[in-house]
Parts: structure tokens; sequence; C-alpha cells
């Protein structure tokens, strides 16, 4: 089976788990992925923002259910942890659309705003705006970002191309935690 089908028949549900698991590369690729006509940007889009929002709400509820497991605790310990939760205290609504957009707070604010006295429906609610938003946006960036690779290296077979890319999304995810931590240690 070559690269195109494989992508053609499970991308989106790639980019379904990924969005989920780990965020921003994969949605990106999905993006590149729908540049390249392997599906279309808005099955790609959905697909992000389906999976953002079900991890999202899945994390919540362990928050919300397991507040009190070692595990659960043992999360609740870390710094990040501890940040999430000052911000989400200041600021709760602002807080739970913006959290998938910051750097290092993605995974661990849903389990953070679960165990707070936030309601479940408006966390639903705000969740799932912002996670369309979120997956319309990273899906564009990998479009946008596929038209960028073509228009330099011109029409590449998809393998190299899809190389390129996720290259570029590392390199860039790599530059954005460093320029976090300088900024948050300064």
């Amino acid at each position: 089976m070559t690269f195109e089908l494989l992508i053609a028949k499970y991308g989106l549900l790639a980019v379904f788990l990924g969005a989920g698991i780990e965020g921003e590369t994969i949605v990106i690729l999905g993006g590149v992925f729908s540049h390249r006509h392997l599906m279309t940007f808005w099955e790609a889009a959905t697909a992000a923002s389906a999976g953002s929002f079900i991890a999202d709400q899945l994390f919540f509820f362990t928050g919300r259910h397991a507040r009190r497991w070692p595990r659960i605790q043992k999360i609740a310990g870390r710094p990040a942890f501890q940040r999430a939760t000052r911000l989400l205290e200041r600021h709760p609504a602002s807080f739970i659309f913006a959290f998938r957009f910051i750097y290092g707070l993605r995974t661990i604010s849903p389990v953070a705003i679960g165990m707070s006295d936030v309601p479940a429906a408006k966390f639903m609610a705000v969740n799932a705006a912002a996670a369309v938003i979120w997956g319309t946006v990273f899906t564009a960036i990998g479009y946008l970002f596929g038209q960028g690779i073509e228009q330099i290296f011109g029409h590449l077979p998809l393998h190299r191309h899809v190389l390129i890319a996720i290259a570029t999304a590392v390199a860039l995810v790599i530059a954005c935690a460093l320029t976090y931590r300088k900024v948050r240690a300064a």
C-alpha cells in the first residue's frame, strides 16, 4: 500500500487521535495533507477539533472523578499544574478558552479544571468553541505551510513534502518551547 493510500485511508483517524494525544504537529500535518488533496480541509479541521474536544473532555472528567487517585494527586503537585490552577482561578472562562494555545499547559489544564468548581456544562460549551477554533487555525497553518513548501521546492513527492513539514513543525515546536522556558525563567 502506498503512502498516499495509507493517508487517504487512515489520515483522518490519525488527525483525530493525534489532536487529542499530541496536538499541533499532527494537526498541522493534517493541513498539509489537505493541501495535497488527500483529505478536504474541512474534514481535517473537523477531525482535529473533535479529537481535541473529546480528549479534553476525558481529561476534565478524569480530574473531576479521580481527584483522590495517587497518580492524579502526583500530577496536581507539579509546578505546571499549580500554574494552571492559578490562571484558572484568576480568569476561569478565558483560561478554559485559551489553555490549548499555551505551551506546557495543554494536557494538564483540563485535569486542573476538572478538579475545580467549574461546572461541567460551562467547560463543555467553552471547550467546544475553543476546540473548533484551535482545530481550524492549526489545520489552516498546515494547509498554508503546504503551499509554502510547494512554492519554495516545487511539487515534491508526498514523502519528501511530509518529511519537510514534520522537520519544520518539530523545529517550530522546539523553538516555541525554548522561548517559553526562557521567558518563564526571566
